[in-house]
């Protein structure tokens, strides 16, 4: 599917290459393909479109939402709106499409890309394509339409994640939610990692896509190899987790599999790309009950405040 849609949005942008463009104010290159004659986009208007950045030059995607959560910006018409394709939207209407060139120098000017590098390259050019799929006239609307995507998003991360487990042949019990634990060492049935508990973790996290290991404190790769303590089901990690480790006891050993909207979902985290699923390999050294929260000086009329949570392994917290 990946390719599939690698492919679609690589022949959008040689498409791109081949027509003749005209140029905003700013300079930037644009082509309009009209739709069927939807409604007409304004200032101040919610847009809800795809979007691909490719450069065709290398064969690479930068980036797109084809296959994933739309994006949602309100339509700006203000300087802010310089150099994007945002430029050209009052030119359109619900079902067009822009083709748009970006001079990678240009954007280095405008301080949008701080430095030349192997992928952004002096002289170069990124092709990008949006098609505008809808309108709304108010932030509540935008907001309900975007709800309706995650739920979809959700749905589709569940069953990529279920076509894995079933090409690999890997047993797993599904959460309620749509993560997947495989226990390979159950643990102790009375010290459970239930939700309110404090567990201590070793873990491995990859790229289901590719097999790239993002964090661990299983070695010494990422340089950090202590334990990483947390309070289960508070939402101190990342919901996949919450939801998986109640599975496991002290001593337990096993892979999570986690869905991307149960993970970090389209804005990704550090080395976790968006819309990434993710597999984490987890051992849980130690079950217990959580210390109370440190008590801070209280401020006049207010309650005492709990300690902050500590921080959580890159691809665990939120």
């Amino acid at each position: 599917m990946k390719q599939l849609l690698f492919v679609a949005a690589m022949a959008a942008t040689f498409t791109a290459c081949q027509v003749k463009y005209e140029k905003t104010k700013s300079g930037l290159l644009y082509k309009i393909t009209k739709g069927k004659g939807g409604e007409k986009l304004g200032g101040g208007d919610f847009i809800k479109f795809n979007i691909t950045y490719a450069l065709p030059e290398k064969d690479t995607v930068l980036n797109t939402t084809y296959g994933k959560i739309p994006g949602y910006a309100m339509v700006d018409t203000s300087q802010r709106a310089k150099f994007t394709f945002m430029e050209v939207i009052p030119q359109c209407s619900v079902g067009d499409s822009i083709a748009f060139n970006l001079s990678i120098d240009t954007l280095k000017k405008l301080g949008a890309i701080p430095e030349y590098n192997n992928v952004f390259t002096k002289g170069g050019m990124i092709h990008g394509t949006v098609k505008i799929l809808g309108r709304f006239k108010s932030e509540a609307e935008t907001t309900e339409d975007y709800k309706k995507e995650m739920e979809l998003a959700k749905t589709r991360d569940v069953k990529s994640v279920e076509d894995y487990l079933t090409k690999k042949g890997i047993k797993a019990q599904k959460t309620k939610s749509g993560a997947f634990v495989e226990i390979t060492v159950p643990g102790d049935a009375a010290l459970k990692a239930d939700s309110g508990k404090q567990a201590s973790i070793m873990y491995k996290g990859t790229l289901m896509s590719n097999d790239k290991v993002f964090d661990t404190n299983m070695d010494t790769s990422m340089h950090h190899t202590d334990p990483f303590k947390l309070v289960v089901g508070v939402g101190q990690v990342i919901k996949g987790w919450d939801e998986a480790l109640p599975y496991f006891g002290k001593g337990g050993k096993g892979k999570i599999y986690v869905p991307s909207m149960l993970g970090y979902g389209p804005q990704g985290m550090g080395a976790i790309p968006p819309s990434s699923n993710l597999v984490f390999e987890v051992e849980v050294l130690d079950v217990t009950t959580p210390p109370p929260p440190a008590a801070g000086p209280a401020m006049p009329g207010m309650p005492p405040h709990g300690a902050v949570p500590g921080g959580a392994p890159h691809g665990a917290h939120h």
